[in-house]
């Protein structure tokens, strides 16, 4: 991927100036995105020009007909193989913004390259700084080198000012001792309605509808979704963490694990005998299950923990996240935050705040 040639300063000053709108991924999060686009388009709100959308199968201009563009993506065919062609649509240039709604590992390889061009990358992919060590540095040196912004507010939290919080506090001086969550939205729901009256597999099947897990909960219950976000924090924190370096508690049986797509929701019920026990046991414990990540000078884990009653990663409700942050400044009580970390609608509101701070300057 050969970086392209700076532009001049006018064209600079006017991609500047008209910065062009592109969403990769069309799914419920990037269809929401559009819902919300249009909603405060509706209300005059200044907004970057929506130029093109594409997912894996077809790469579409939008025009006025945003919707229209949509649902026509949705619509496309299957490929044999999966399109690449939109990496280069409408040749992205200096100032654009490019929305990645995407879980894909093939865009997260474009992301320094954007940034390298100038072109700013907003985020729910989690691969970017969630993923391999070498391109999460490669976007902090390319979005250093080319002064292009990149939003990721949406990859923890569903953005929840979680990132902003620790970057603020590392820039201001300040030094990171521990950051342990509920980092999963999903997870978080299904822990805080695991009481015993329905199977854990019942409640992922419902999560699943409600689109709160990934489009296979397998990974919610792998462990991987909370140690690309444990990733992400860690290393805006200054932590250098490899992949291999978080150790992960996986929910999923080996045969689970080898179901193919169509048999998923039949292979849940392996999960319940398993959870049914950890249950009666953490209630013999006087304690509440709770599905958590954290790092700290030792080391960073993600794993279900039995936790007590009156712990505060045990507060919350719903797909709320709750994050807790010890530092130099917080040392007798950790900083809270606490709010929906789950939803098409909260991580497209999220994209598009980015989106708006970056269009604003």
């Amino acid at each position: 991927m050969g970086l392209q040639p700076r532009a001049s300063a006018a064209r600079k000053g006017a991609a500047a100036s008209q910065p062009r709108l592109a969403l990769l991924g069309t799914g419920t999060v990037g269809a929401a995105f559009v819902s919300r686009y249009r909603m405060l388009q509706e209300r005059n709100q200044r907004l970057p020009r929506f130029a093109w959308l594409a997912n894996s199968r077809t790469v579409l201009g939008t025009g006025a007909a945003l919707e229209a563009a949509l649902a026509q993506a949705v619509a496309a065919p299957a490929r044999a193989t999966a399109l690449q062609g939109w990496a280069e649509a409408e040749a992205l240039r200096e100032g654009d913004i490019v929305v990645d709604a995407t879980a894909s590992d093939l865009v997260a390889n474009w992301h320094p390259e954007w940034l390298a061009r100038g072109v700013n990358v907003v985020t729910a992919n989690k691969l970017g700084h969630g993923g391999l060590l070498a391109r999460s540095q490669a976007i902090s040196e390319a979005q250093a080198a080319s002064g292009a912004r990149y939003g990721d507010a949406a990859t923890v939290g569903a953005g929840l000012p979680v990132l902003r919080s620790l970057r603020a506090l590392v820039a201001g001086g300040d030094r990171i001792h521990a950051v342990e969550g509920v980092l999963s939205g999903s997870m978080a729901w299904l822990f805080h309605h695991f009481d015993g009256r329905q199977p854990f597999s019942a409640l992922v099947a419902q999560a699943a509808d409600a689109g709160y897990t990934e489009p296979d909960p397998r990974v919610d219950l792998s462990g991987e979704d909370v140690r690309r976000k444990l990733l992400v924090l860690a290393r805006a924190a200054g932590l250098p963490l490899e992949i291999r370096q978080v150790q992960v508690e996986s929910l999923v049986p080996g045969a689970l694990a080898a179901a193919d797509a169509a048999s998923v929701r039949q292979a849940l019920a392996l999960l319940d005998a398993p959870l049914d026990a950890r249950l009666q046991d953490a209630r013999a414990r006087g304690g509440h299950l709770r599905f958590v990540g954290r790092f700290d000078a030792q080391g960073a884990q993600v794993r279900v923990q039995v936790l007590p009653a009156d712990h505060p990663l045990c507060a919350g409700s719903g797909t709320d996240n709750r994050v807790a942050i010890s530092s130099d400044r917080y040392t007798a009580r950790p900083l809270l935050i606490q709010g929906p970390g789950a939803g098409a609608q909260v991580t497209a509101a999220a994209l598009l705040d980015d989106v708006l701070r970056i269009g604003a300057g």
